[in-house]
């Protein structure tokens, strides 16, 4: 008897044909993903530093390195010109104000000197006879005003007798009148002198005026001159460090240059060179900080000079509190210049994607890790670790912030 078989289902018969439409499907596929994965570069993630976007309190400041340098330094200058004699002083001697730096000598000052010295002599001899003159003849005008007095005073006696005289019947009208007329031409006389007599004490008294005038101006230049010869010693004008001398026993030194500085060192300040970038928001008054060991000191901005050099400018920063007792001149720390109060925002890490694409985009990472695509970005603020984001980006997103120099620009990127 016939055994009746099982009908095989439609397939089975295809199968080979359905093997092979499925083989190029396949390879149709794997064509497709290599074409659209063709232009993709692959970058290895340990090459890459991938930051996170957080929401996070945001301080502008400028980190910046500061040479420490004494909190004054005073130029030593020539008062008078002369050749170096002795050099009391060496450089790097610590100095009290007035201590002895050098010594000048000056043979043309030193016979000037004694010129006006020689001068206010004579002019003290000639004042002292032109005073016995003066003294000689104020006496012989005050004796010719007693002379005048005692004149006038006899007439008057005189006149006085004549009338009781004429009165008695001794003397005539005639004898009267002409002792009175007399009377009155002695009279008018010695007012005459007596003017006259006013007016030479007067003029005596404004020449003695002028001599004592003159006499006080002579000693006065002569003291000057006097004086001269003591700024033949270079002093130090403070207390302080002698630094920079510049001369040399014998060598000729004019008058007002600069021998040396003085380096006060009662304190330091910190100068530092800023970018251009902040020559409108640093101004004094500004805090600031050095870090050492973990201890923190306060500074504020003291000086600025706003003139740019090499794309930079100056600065000083003073300390307002404890010192780091590690502060020698020349030795370089640190510093953070606050540029406002923290604040929160959207912050990214700094990294080196800036200098690439100057702030305008950044690579975006999925959120599997494995691909990233060009995003553009608005930035705002910065500080020396951090970048303020304005838009573009929000807290949980993961950005490429550094390896950029090997990607070549491209829009998308796979990461292996």
């Amino acid at each position: 008897m016939d055994i009746k078989l099982k009908k095989k289902p439609w397939y089975w018969r295809y199968r080979y044909h359905l093997l092979a439409g499925a083989a190029v499907v396949v390879l149709l596929v794997y064509g497709i993903i290599l074409a659209l994965n063709s232009g993709t570069p692959r970058v290895d993630r340990e090459s890459l530093t991938i930051a996170h976007v957080k929401e996070d309190k945001f301080m502008e400041y400028v980190d910046v390195e500061g040479i420490v340098q004494p909190i004054m330094t005073v130029k030593v200058n020539a008062l008078e010109s002369g050749f170096v004699d002795r050099i009391v002083a060496e450089d790097g001697a610590m100095l009290e104000a007035g201590d002895t730096i050098l010594v000048l000598k000056n043979p043309d000052l030193m016979r000037t000197i004694h010129d006006e010295e020689d001068e206010w002599r004579h002019q003290q001899r000639q004042y002292r006879e032109q005073e016995i003159e003066m003294q000689q003849k104020s006496l012989t005008l005050q004796q010719q005003a007693l002379d005048a007095n005692y004149e006038m005073n006899n007439l008057d006696n005189k006149r006085r007798i004549a009338r009781e005289e004429y009165e008695m019947g001794i003397k005539s009208k005639a004898e009267i009148d002409l002792s009175e007329s007399e009377y009155d031409y002695r009279r008018k006389k010695t007012s005459l002198q007596l003017k006259s007599l006013s007016h030479d004490s007067a003029a005596t008294a404004i020449r003695r005026e002028m001599l004592a005038s003159d006499m006080e101006r002579a000693m006065t230049k002569r003291d000057r001159a006097a004086r001269r010869s003591n700024d033949l010693i270079v002093r130090a004008p403070v207390s302080g460090q002698l630094s920079f001398l510049t001369v040399t026993p014998g060598q000729q030194v004019q008058s007002g240059s600069s021998i040396g500085e003085l380096k006060v060192l009662s304190d330091y300040k910190l100068h530092v060179s800023l970018n251009e970038y902040y020559v409108e928001r640093i101004v004094p008054g500004l805090p600031a900080k050095i870090t050492v060991k973990s201890d923190s000191y306060p500074l504020r901005v003291s000086r600025v000079v706003p003139e740019i050099k090499d794309r930079s400018f100056e600065s000083d920063l003073v300390f307002t509190g404890e010192r780091p007792s590690s502060l020698r001149v020349g030795k370089s720390f640190r510093a953070q210049i606050e540029l406002g109060m923290p604040e929160s925002a959207v912050v990214i890490q700094r990294g080196d994607f800036f200098s690439t694409t100057n702030g305008k985009w950044i690579y975006k990472v999925s959120k599997d890790g494995t691909r990233a695509v060009k995003t553009e970005i608005e930035l705002g603020r910065q500080n020396p670790q951090q970048f303020e984001v304005i838009s573009g980006l929000h807290p949980g997103d993961q950005v490429i912030v550094s390896g950029y120099d090997k990607l070549n620009d491209a829009d998308q990127l796979i990461i292996q």
